[in-house]
């Protein structure tokens, strides 16, 4: 074990020697990505499973799921086929059909026209959705192979929604009394609630087999820890709303699985704007019944044009101060906020992490390079990490998402360093961290002395967040070496 004099020109001497790597790679994009493809990436906390997969799965589940294609407008369908329509089936041979197929459920070689990339890319979703939920668990096996492939460890999935409670809320309805409208939920919300359960455990087992985690428990994708977030659609009416922002509560209490709760669907749709605040003030209520839940919200994922003025000016502070929101998706819009100094610096004080999706910001919003508020954030001290939203539909993964940034703001090692160990230390996995100070300086005192002392092994095996930091330090030192 070196003296800590020692210890520190050593890592100053590897940072300076992995800075001059890392200086000559980034003048030729090839040997970037090659570069930053081995990079430890810690975590992915943004991501869509539906649109993270690609399209070329949903063909082949499409197929084996006997489903059709509608050739008006390239999506699957249940069968009969009908005159409009061919089987799914036929994409796996006849390369013209799958080819069209693939660019209407993704981005690939989309051309603006009457229809907006805003327009096109939300309304993949909906091309997909009669594929059998029983494909999800090797759907989650794809995300997480790719993930692993790229020296990620960490996931944090949207993938279970509130659909199931919608029955519920329609039933009971909702008069804008918050307390009432709960008291006649609570009896059907356990239900719900276990029902959503069972989807967890089918999607969780079928991710392992599909892995084969029980025969190969140490592959890096089986090691790639995999936890969900859920998912409040916010296009639904708000009974529908207020009842599945209770049962995402309840199930993250009940479920250590289920790390958090978002809102989801497009921030500009009709209902969205209209009923934003009413959803803020859901959230508020709920949050004293539940407050050990952590809320990460898609907030500011809207542009100048896109929604009148007066609709850009707030979205981020509610989902702050009344959504609670730890994290916040997107973000883009934070420079057209009212006071939107003060807002970074209440974001700064609150260490609330912002999730940048450049590569998704550029296509849905037409937002890039200066016009981004990525680097705005990084000047007022505001957190942030990289993440891919919907890396299926965006035909994207991380490593593009950290060249792009790259290339983009002429980030250094060191800058990326830091994004990388923002995705875990702003993660929502459980127990302290590992670092004394999110300046990550030095390790708590249990560990000063190195990872592999009595006392920070005690104090690692009381962490879980703790030990995929200091996993995430030994990758560095394995990639940097």
């Amino acid at each position: 074990m070196c003296s800590a004099w020692l210890c520190a020109a050593i890592l100053q001497a590897q940072t300076g020697g992995i800075e001059q790597r890392f200086a000559e790679a980034r003048r030729k994009p090839g040997e970037l990505y090659a570069f930053l493809l081995r990079m430890p990436k810690g975590g992915d906390l943004h991501n869509h499973l539906s649109g993270a997969v690609y399209a070329e799965s949903y063909l082949r589940a499409g197929a084996e799921d006997g489903l059709c294609v509608d050739l008006k407008n390239y999506s699957m369908v249940a069968p009969p086929c009908g005159e409009n329509g061919v089987p799914a089936a036929r994409t796996q041979s006849d390369n013209a059909l799958a080819n069209a197929l693939i660019d209407s459920l993704s981005m690939r070689n989309f051309v603006p026209g009457r229809e907006s990339a805003h327009d096109h890319f939300f309304g993949t979703f909906a091309k997909f959705g009669p594929i059998r939920a029983v494909h999800r668990g090797e759907f989650v096996a794809e995300v997480v192979r790719r993930a692993a492939e790229q020296n990620e460890s960490y996931l944090e999935l949207m993938a279970i929604n509130g659909g199931p409670a919608n029955a519920l809320g329609e039933r009971v309805g909702f008069d804008g009394d918050f307390a009432a409208t709960k008291d006649k939920l609570v009896s059907g919300l356990a239900a719900v609630v276990q029902q959503m359960r069972e989807r967890v455990d089918a999607m969780d087992q079928g991710r392992r087999a599909a892995l084969g985690c029980s025969t190969q428990p140490s592959t890096p994708p089986c090691r790639l820890v995999v936890r969900y977030l859920y998912e409040v659609l916010r296009e639904s009416p708000k009974e529908q709303v207020f009842a599945q922002v209770l049962a995402g509560l309840m199930l993250c209490s009940a479920d250590s699985r289920m790390v958090g709760i978002n809102f989801v669907q497009p921030e500009d749709g009709r209902r969205s704007m209209r009923d934003y605040h009413w959803q803020m003030q859901m959230l508020d209520y709920a949050q004293r019944l539940y407050p050990n839940v952590h809320v990460t919200l898609h907030a500011g994922e809207i542009a100048p044009g896109l929604v009148p003025p007066d609709g850009l000016r707030f979205h981020i502070r509610e989902a702050i101060e009344l959504g609670h929101a730890e994290r916040i998706g997107h973000g883009v819009s934070v420079m057209y906020e009212t006071d939107a100094l003060g807002l970074l610096g209440l974001m700064k004080a609150r260490r609330i992490l912002v999730e940048i999706n450049l590569t998704s910001n550029d296509l849905i919003l037409g937002v890039r390079g200066p016009e981004h508020p990525f680097p705005v954030y990084r000047k007022y001290g505001v957190p942030v990490a990289l993440s891919t939203d919907d890396e299926g539909v965006s035909r994207g993964h991380l490593t593009e998402e950290y060249r792009r940034a790259v290339l983009t703001y002429g980030l250094r090692y060191s800058d990326l360093k830091e994004l990388v160990r923002n995705s875990l230390e702003y993660s929502f996995l459980p127990g302290a961290s590992y670092w004394q100070d999110r300046a990550y300086r030095a390790p708590v005192a249990a560990c000063a002395g190195g990872a592999g002392t009595k006392a920070c092994q005690t104090f690692l095996n009381s962490s879980e967040k703790a030990r995929m930091e200091a996993d995430l330090e030994d990758r560095f030192r394995a990639f940097e070496r």
